[in-house]
């Protein structure tokens, strides 16, 4: 690695909404720069008009699409001694946005990274949710197809800190019920939509709820919140025969008992009578 050059590269944090909780160092450094990467040159456009800057600099797009290919060009403008801000259309660059590879070569080069700090989504949502926020975890979106998001949900079951998904507005329902099949539809939730906008809306509840509210459709920038598991719900064989045997005391048969144990703590009925046989039978 060699030692720092000239160049300089700024993550911008813009707005994820209100235009106005852009901080006046935003403005200063999307006009003074030598180029300016953008997710979307239109958005940008509107964003500095709504500042009241124009950009001195070369804009340049930098999406998804192309975000391989540009980052040679960006990282050679930045050895070059140029100044380049990356900002995407909401929130910090790199967080599920396009921004990392640029920032990994940049380090890589010896180039300065610094960040103008701003509005996050992730933060936002955690702080209206109203569920623990003193450890969490970031998930970004969700696999597309239903196989493999399952597959990553079943990872997260156990999970025991908050974890905070962002997800589109067409697929939200499919994935709040697959979050509800992984994690049980009783355990608390938070779909969180357009925050600082003007059609800002929290729904907090269980799983069983938000599919249901959210079947009619929802609009608008998703950021999912998700309580970690309760340790206490995290369940062992003995656990669970403790509890087929507490229902059974109760009055219920023991078949029962079985399928509301696994219905409950959303385990295969399978794992439950097996962890009944295991009690029954030490040395099974």
């Amino acid at each position: 690695m060699m030692g720092p050059v000239s160049g300089r590269l700024v993550l911008a944090g813009s707005p994820i909404g209100d235009v106005s909780d852009a901080s006046p160092r935003l403005g200063r450094v999307l006009g003074e720069a030598d180029v300016v990467a953008a997710e979307d040159t239109r958005r940008l456009r509107r964003l500095t008009g709504e500042l009241g800057i124009a950009p001195r600099g070369r804009v340049v797009s930098y999406f998804e699409g192309n975000e391989r290919e540009r980052t040679p060009e960006l990282l050679a403008a930045l050895t070059a001694g140029q100044t380049v801000v990356v900002v995407t259309d909401a929130g910090m660059p790199s967080v599920s946005d396009p921004g990392y590879r640029l920032v990994a070569a940049a380090i890589e080069a010896g180039v300065d990274v610094t960040a103008v700090p701003g509005p996050s989504a992730v933060l936002t949502a955690l702080a209206l949710s109203g569920l623990p926020v003193d450890r969490f975890t970031f998930e970004g979106f969700l696999p597309r197809k239903p196989g493999e998001r399952a597959r990553r949900l079943t990872e997260l079951k156990d999970e025991p800190r908050t974890m905070v998904f962002f997800e589109a507005p067409h697929r939200l329902t499919q994935s709040l019920e697959a979050m509800g099949d992984a994690f049980g539809s009783d355990r608390r939730a938070a779909v969180c939509r357009e925050l600082t906008k003007t059609y800002e809306e929290v729904k907090r509840g269980p799983f069983d709820e938000l599919v249901a509210w959210s079947a009619a459709g929802v609009r608008g920038e998703i950021t999912v919140v998700v309580a970690g598991a309760d340790p206490d719900r995290t369940m062992t064989p003995e656990k669970l025969a403790a509890e087929v045997a507490v229902d059974e005391e109760a009055g219920t048969p023991r078949k029962q008992a079985i399928a509301d144990v696994a219905k409950r703590f959303n385990v295969p009925k399978r794992t439950v009578y097996d962890a009944v046989l295991a009690a029954r039978d030490p040395g099974r």
